[in-house]
């Protein structure tokens, strides 16, 4: 027992050093107005989602699926959502996984092979990071939205020898700094260089594109791209969907081990993903509401530092992790649930309020937040 309780000193320790340089983290709890979630379009809690959910109990979809989907884990609402949002996001082909966190690991670690090169945005998401650390490709960092950065890791590599297949990982809208990527002059450069690009829309699918399709709706459908749209942020569910050419759907499930070697998701969340798609196509009301949102609360947030980026997500950058956590838990206290985002989650010196936008909060709201922030700021 003792050499048990010895074996986590490493651990306590880590954890005592973290707090004192002010990075601990601790689970808390959903309290106030909404500033921080993802549910932009206010559908996670929509009575047609519930409909959709308890409309499939009653024609016997299970609550679990029972085992991964190459076991008996595949259900016909499973395939059913794959068609359907191939169909809506126009892609060949699309796979439903578990998260958007497993799905850009699938990608990012199965798709580039040895010999290849993954030139990547600096500010990806960390599951991306994760999917580069398990492949057998090379990778390259390009500076953040330099397309000519992107450029010169390429051709450094073919001057040095590099043979195989390029790919172009990055976001299409960047979840801590809310601006977006250069899509048609990196579609350009996959062209110029007869590259794969894989693009992950976790934050623009739903809120912008036709129907909400996305910022990357425009190149859906062509051999070059792999587009991720996660599911769980406002389509207001949960999984994720990776579009693209049927050959690589068909890789992914011979050789994504996040795909492979787990249980597969909910039948009842692919049944509620399913509607979630018709959602977004039926009520163009829920994004021309959060875009209204977008513009007061840029007019109304931007004199105090908050960044207008023409998106659902306005960083506050504060600078100090200090600083950075004290004004949100003063925010927090006054009723208003914005988080603290520090290193690693951003580069050093960069500590953040990262205020989201979503149709959870009234126009009020947004006015209340407003005079709170200079209360706190002060």
């Amino acid at each position: 027992m003792i050499a048990a309780i010895d074996a986590w000193e490493a651990q306590r320790a880590d954890l005592e050093s973290l707090a004192a340089r002010g990075r601990g983290r601790s689970l808390i709890g959903r309290h106030g107005r909404d500033f921080s979630s993802n549910d932009y379009l206010a559908m996670a809690r929509a009575p047609r989602l519930a409909r959709a959910v308890e409309q499939a109990i009653a024609r016997g979809v299970p609550i679990g699926s029972g085992g991964s989907r190459l076991l008996r884990g595949n259900d016909p609402e499973h395939e059913a959502l794959e068609a359907e949002a191939a169909e809506f996001f126009g892609a060949e082909s699309a796979l439903f996984l578990s998260s958007g966190y497993a799905a850009n690991v699938a990608m990012l670690a199965s798709l580039p092979q040895r010999g290849d090169l993954v030139v990547h945005d600096a500010l990806i998401h960390a599951s991306m990071h994760e999917g580069l650390a398990l492949t057998r490709a090379s990778a390259a960092e390009a500076r953040h939205n330099d397309v000519n950065c992107f450029a010169e890791a390429i051709a450094g590599w073919r001057r040095a020898g590099g043979k195989g297949r390029v790919w172009l990982a990055f976001e299409s809208l960047y979840s801590m700094d809310g601006d977006r990527a250069p899509l048609a002059e990196l579609a350009r450069l996959a062209e110029q260089h007869e590259a794969i690009m894989l693009i992950d829309e976790a934050h623009a699918t739903g809120v912008f594109g036709p129907d909400g399709r996305g910022l990357a709706a425009a190149l859906d459908g062509r051999a070059d791209t792999v587009v991720l749209r996660t599911c769980g942020k406002a389509l207001g569910c949960e999984g994720a969907l990776v579009c693209g050419p049927a050959v690589m759907r068909d890789f992914l499930v011979n050789r994504a081990r996040p795909f492979i070697f787990s249980t597969a998701p909910s039948p009842l969340m692919a049944a509620a993903v399913r509607e979630a798609l018709r959602m977004l196509a039926d009520e163009p009301e829920r994004r021309a509401g959060l875009m209204a949102r977008v513009a007061q609360a840029e007019a109304a947030l931007a004199p105090w530092g908050a960044e207008v980026t023409g998106t659902q997500i306005m960083p506050l950058v504060l600078g100090d992790e200090v600083r950075t956590m004290a004004v949100a838990a003063r925010l927090q206290a006054a009723g208003f649930d914005i988080r603290g985002i520090r290193p690693p989650t951003v580069p050093p010196g960069t500590s953040r309020l990262r205020i989201s936008l979503t149709q959870n909060i009234t126009p009020e709201d947004i006015d209340a937040l407003a005079g709170a922030l200079a209360e706190a700021l002060a």
